[in-house]
């Protein structure tokens, strides 16, 4: 009898699964949001095009800079072209979370993708500079959220054991556009002028916003979000952080992003900054930075990695192409190629870490570290190939390098701290490192541009001195200073002093940048193996906490 009762248990039926997992394997590894083929096809693929969209726009201004410097007359301020977008895009980060949240993702991504398609109207019928850094705002507030709810969905409608491959395709998408930006901008401005670029994007964002609004599936949870529900939910959204934390940012960058570095913003910002932690920790109820997941010693310092990190990144994807333009003598069009190599493989590492290592929840500790110190190594081989005689297929090998280990680095890291902390905070988790990366680029663009323009000023006044030749150059070197393109037109000393100039503050910018990726390492280091039992406490409470306050996460 018990015989046949065993061979009657294993005998195979129409509820076996096929592949041999169990039942209760294939529930566990179910994604949260059922979704169909033909929905999950096109949320991919829309979400794929804003993405590039979006990430196109970072770029952009790295080959279109001297077109719309020389256009406003912006010589001096040029290096906001990006930082406007890109501060705009880290500071709804945080609020895009709870947005996504409350709204739920398909009603909010199409929020998110009108207010984009808006700002790249703007940002291409613009008059003056005011509107056309306004469009610039408008748009980063739109990208912002959209970042966030493409992780939202690769939470929601994948399996844990295929979350790896389809956050490593997020990252396909961004750094895919990242490298397009600056040829699609280098190709359109040379022919057409700038704003073609802004002309061509508005109305392809605007199409994919209802498209994306029916392809994501409504939530069981989503039907029961009455009128009142929303407006109370609403009502706790940490407004004053948001706005306190944007006015921080802004008045630090605006400081250490110019040529000189200014004190009166500085103080502006220490003080901004009392009130936005004066608002989190005594007057918002939902606080934009939680400050109990924030206690969270591995989520505190993937953060800071994240942010130390991508600022490294960011340095070689905004100057790689100056480098070309005007060490190598390169055109605009063809300077934008550099990108190719190094965003080819920031895709394809995020993609092979996900695809054949990342397929399950499980701590990725040494994998994480050993990205760092790849790296820290591709960024300090960049430093010495940036001259105007190395080998053109070296520096090439190494921007590639320099992509493929940060795309695994940053897949290893995210996946290795949604293994440290409880699934109920992922979202904000999140939000939190979607954040530091945000911000990233505004810092990234603003701190590094300005490192790199106070360089290169003490370079060409010095080249300039050494010739006796700088009285009288003062205009010269505040046009150099926001348009690389016009190195072109300069002949003999001039040239030769702006090309050296360039060159040396473009090593040191490489330099500094190996520096911080050794730092971030180091805080990487910080999160530690597995979970301690003092931050399953703090989990514990903050679960607690959320329980009492009626939200959920």
């Amino acid at each position: 009898m018990t015989a046949v009762t065993s061979q009657q248990k294993s005998a195979p039926s129409e509820q076996t699964p096929l592949l041999g997992r169990s039942e209760e394997e294939a529930v566990h590894d179910a994604p949260r949001v059922p979704v169909t083929v033909l929905q999950g096809s096109a949320v991919m693929i829309a979400m794929g095009l804003l993405l590039f969209i979006q990430a196109t726009q970072i770029t952009a201004m790295t080959t279109a800079q001297s077109a719309i410097a020389a256009e406003f007359d912006a010589f001096s301020v040029a290096t906001w072209f990006s930082s406007v977008f890109l501060i705009a895009y880290s500071s709804i980060t945080p609020l895009s979370g709870r947005l996504c949240q409350i709204f739920t993702p398909r009603v909010y991504v199409l929020f998110t993708t009108s207010l984009l398609a808006l700002g790249l109207f703007v940002t291409a019928s613009a008059p003056s500079l005011t509107v056309f850094l306004l469009g610039r705002a408008i748009a980063g507030c739109g990208a912002g959220g959209q970042t966030v709810t493409a992780f939202v969905l690769a939470l929601d409608l994948t399996s844990k054991k295929r979350r790896g491959l389809f956050l490593g395709l997020i990252s396909v998408a961004m750094t895919t556009g990242i490298s397009s930006g600056a040829v699609l901008s280098g190709l359109l401005t040379t022919v057409y002028g700038w704003r073609l670029i802004f002309w061509v994007q508005a109305p392809i964002t605007l199409i994919l916003a209802p498209i994306m609004f029916f392809a994501i599936p409504v939530r069981p949870e989503d039907e029961r979000l009455d009128a009142r529900r929303l407006l109370r939910k609403l009502a706790q959204v940490d407004y004053a952080g948001a706005l306190t934390l944007t006015l921080s940012v802004t008045l630090l960058l605006s400081s250490l992003a110019s040529s000189t570095i200014q004190i009166a913003p500085i103080v502006g910002f220490l003080i901004s900054s009392a009130i936005f932690l004066l608002v989190e920790a005594r007057v918002a109820s939902q606080p934009i930075i939680p400050t109990g997941i924030v206690q969270l010693r591995s989520v505190r310092l993937t953060c800071f990695a994240g942010l130390i990190t991508m600022m490294a990144r960011w340095s070689v994807l905004f100057y790689t192409p100056v480098y070309a333009m005007v060490v190598r003598d390169w055109s605009p069009a063809s300077a934008g190629l550099i990108l190719v190599p190094t965003n080819a493989g920031f895709g394809l590492g995020g993609v092979l870490a996900g695809w054949l290592h990342i397929r399950k929840s499980q701590s990725y500790y040494l994998s994480s570290l050993t990205g760092y110190l790849l790296f820290a190594l591709a960024s300090f081989i960049l430093t010495t190939l940036a001259t105007p005689t190395s080998a053109v297929l070296a520096f090439i090998c190494a921007t590639f390098l320099h992509g493929l280990t940060v795309g695994a680095l940053l897949n290893y890291t995210l996946s290795h701290l949604l293994h440290l902390t409880h699934a109920d905070i992922h979202y904000i988790v999140g939000a939190l490192v979607g954040m530091s990366r945000g911000f990233a680029g505004s810092f990234g663009s603003a701190i590094g541009g300005g490192f790199f323009i106070r360089e290169l000023k003490k370079g060409l006044e010095r080249g300039f001195e050494r010739h006796g030749m700088l009285e009288g150059k003062g205009e010269l070197v505040r046009k150099l200073l926001g348009s690389p393109a016009l190195v072109k037109s300069l002949t003999g000393v001039e040239r030769e002093v702006a090309v050296r100039s360039y060159q040396v503050a473009l090593q040191r910018l490489f330099l500094a940048s190996c520096g911080l990726i050794l730092l971030a390492g180091l805080a990487q280091a910080g999160t530690g193996w597995r979970v301690s039992d003092g931050e399953k406490r703090v989990q514990q409470e903050s679960e607690c906490e959320r329980e009492d306050e009626g939200e959920g996460v």
